[in-house]
């Protein structure tokens, strides 16, 4: 039996309740339980964002995530308040163009991506989320094209088709780090 509990924190804006409802579609593609719990501050944009998602072959008793097994934060308020949650084993992916700092815990493994960076040197400024996914998968398993493909026609609107290469280009840029 498998589960995988994961976080993904930041501002609101950042594609944080996207990445995580991506992430949801990408199991229930692979026949997993899934829970997918957002949550954020009254703001949206600018205010605090969360994404809980869990991935399992067994059913899934609770859609909190109070100790994670994969963190992604974005933003530096994020990491300082999630990091001593994940489980020791558990892996942290930060966004290092705006987080200075390094993760100060050596039970877990760490991975700086400069996302918002590279999102705005390849022209796809909103998407600093799925360079850091696009890692995530990588590292931790998941990056078929075809699954990857299918959950971002899941959560990409008809109105923003035209989006789908793009999402797929970033998450190649974040795996292929």
């Amino acid at each position: 039996m498998s589960t995988t509990e994961i976080l993904i924190a930041g501002f609101g804006g950042q594609g944080i309740l996207f990445a995580g409802k991506f992430l949801a579609y990408k199991g229930l593609i692979e026949d997993k339980n899934v829970s997918w719990l957002p949550s954020y501050g009254p703001e949206m944009r600018g205010g605090t964002a969360s994404c809980s998602v869990i991935l399992s072959d067994a059913p899934v008793g609770s859609p909190i995530v109070s100790n994670p097994d994969v963190l992604i934060a974005m933003n530096l308020p994020s990491l300082d308040r999630y990091e001593s949650s994940v489980v020791p084993g558990g892996v942290i992916f930060t966004d290092s163009t705006l987080i200075e700092r390094s993760v100060v815990r050596n039970d877990v493994k760490a991975f700086a991506v400069p996302a918002t960076r590279l999102a705005s040197d390849n022209d796809m400024p909103t998407l600093a989320n799925m360079i850091l996914l696009g890692k995530v998968l990588a590292e931790c398993g998941g990056f078929e094209k075809e699954t990857v493909t299918a959950a971002l026609k899941k959560v990409i609107s008809a109105k923003h088709a035209d989006m789908l290469d793009l999402n797929l280009r970033a998450l190649s840029i974040g795996a292929g780090l």
